[in-house]
């Protein structure tokens, strides 16, 4: 076949740039945003979007590319995040601490650690509903969530292959299962241990505005902390040790050529095993207790619909068109700028592919076959800066939902950005990668 019928002309990156802009602007809208609100229209958004996409791939020879990035990306991204929501989702930690500025700081310290041992996605899902329990009678809230998003539903994934998508598909590519730990541990301390101190501080102003009638009635109606649904530890411990070890590194036979479709698919089928498991086994009375509902999940799987479509021709036209970058802080800030607009983790691999372009120095040992700097280098950009939006990493729009569910008033797509993003995550970000990269 003619090699130039695969090539991507610029136009076609039109669809993807229209989905992003629904999502920034369609709730902005008076009237149109109430419409955006069901889930079935940003279904339909998806499918307009999407179709003619996929359409135009599979007329012009491309048709592999498609489904490749919807049933081998796009289904076990979304099993995925569904395998961890249900399972965190049959955890009840209820408890209605006091909403103190450290408290609050604590349970964001314990989510940082813990999301690069059950992933981003779950240790969020395990500790928002706790989180929002806790700050039920405070007036200033929004901040928290903000912080949470930020520092458990992203910066926290950095250690592990578990940690984020990004980096399990790096891990794919022949990453040793510690390098993170071994390698990154400074740029996680760093950037986490700044966003905590900044957090509280924030909050402790915010704590002394609160209306003392607020203050009083946090005390008053402060419980003790206890959990249930328990079992779902199990479950959840199945969902990692399904993403470590049931792929083609330990059954050859997933990576073959031939290999039918319902084989490569392995890991997903136990996804599936995992959720009905979970939700046969979880008593009721526990998901009633965390307030649990489909919504936000089945919100990600809409929305998320509609990005891998029409993202695909944009993936092939980067990889088609790269970037002239050369140095690792370069990397840090196209992966991440692309991150925060793209699923992480095709972006990694897109700038993965192209640090495999650059020799690596005599004497240094290559780390999945790029030189270790670019490999830190798309690690934290993919990691870190899919906080920088709504749609940057998965368990964002997760918990931007469930807040809502909660009667939070969450910013708007821009205004996540330019009052909290840009002004406080970039900074961040910008420091550690001088220091350390």
């Amino acid at each position: 076949m003619d090699p130039l019928i695969h090539l991507i002309p610029a136009w076609m990156l039109i669809p993807f740039v229209v989905m992003l802009l629904c999502i920034a602007i369609l709730p902005l809208v008076p009237h149109v945003g109430e419409w955006w609100e069901h889930n079935k229209n940003k279904l339909i958004v998806s499918l307009v979007l999407g179709v003619p996409v996929g359409i135009w791939l599979c007329m012009n020879g491309m048709s592999h590319e498609l489904i490749h990035q919807m049933v081998y990306d796009y289904v076990p991204f979304i099993l995925l995040l569904m395998a961890l929501f249900v399972t965190t989702g049959g955890i009840c930690i209820k408890g209605d601490l006091k909403a103190t500025p450290l408290v609050n700081t604590c349970i964001l310290a314990i989510g940082w650690v813990l999301a690069s041992l059950m992933g981003t996605t779950g240790a969020a899902m395990l500790l928002i509903r706790l989180l929002l329990d806790t700050n039920q009678q405070r007036k200033y809230r929004v901040h928290t969530v903000l912080f949470f998003i930020a520092i458990v539903a992203n910066c926290g994934g950095l250690l592990s292959p578990l940690g984020d998508p990004p980096l399990f598909l790096l891990f794919q590519k022949g990453t040793p299962f510690m390098w993170w730990l071994q390698n990154m541990f400074l740029e996680w301390f760093i950037t986490g241990g700044l966003l905590l101190i900044i957090y509280f501080c924030i909050d402790t102003f915010y704590y002394k505005k609160e209306p003392l009638e607020n203050v009083m009635a946090d005390v008053r109606e402060a419980t003790k902390m206890q959990a249930i649904g328990l079992i779902n530890i199990f479950w959840l411990l199945c969902v990692v040790c399904s993403t470590m070890f049931i792929n083609k590194t330990y059954i050859p036979a997933m990576g073959a050529e031939d290999a039918p479709w319902y084989l490569k698919l392995l890991r997903e089928w136990a996804f599936i095993a995992i959720i009905a498991c979970s939700w046969l086994t979880t008593k009721k009375e526990v998901r009633v207790a965390n307030n649990y509902s489909w919504t936000p999940i089945m919100e990600v799987a809409c929305v998320f619909l509609g990005i891998f479509a029409t993202m695909t021709p944009a993936l092939m036209f980067l990889q088609q068109n790269p970037l002239p970058i050369t140095e690792p802080w370069q990397f840090v800030y196209c992966t991440g700028a692309l991150s925060a607009f793209l699923d992480n983790a095709p972006t990694a691999m897109v700038f993965h592919a192209t640090a495999t372009t650059i020799p690596v120095a005599e004497g240094i040992v290559p780390v999945a076959g790029i030189a270790p700097e670019f490999m830190k280098a798309i690690s934290m950009g993919a990691v870190f800066f899919g906080a920088l939006t709504y749609i940057g990493n998965g368990p964002n729009f997760m918990v931007k939902a469930i807040a809502e569910q909660e009667g939070i008033e969450m910013p708007s797509f821009f205004g996540y950005m330019l009052k909290f993003s840009l002004i406080i995550l970039l900074p961040v970000y910008i420091i550690v990668q001088l220091i350390l990269i």
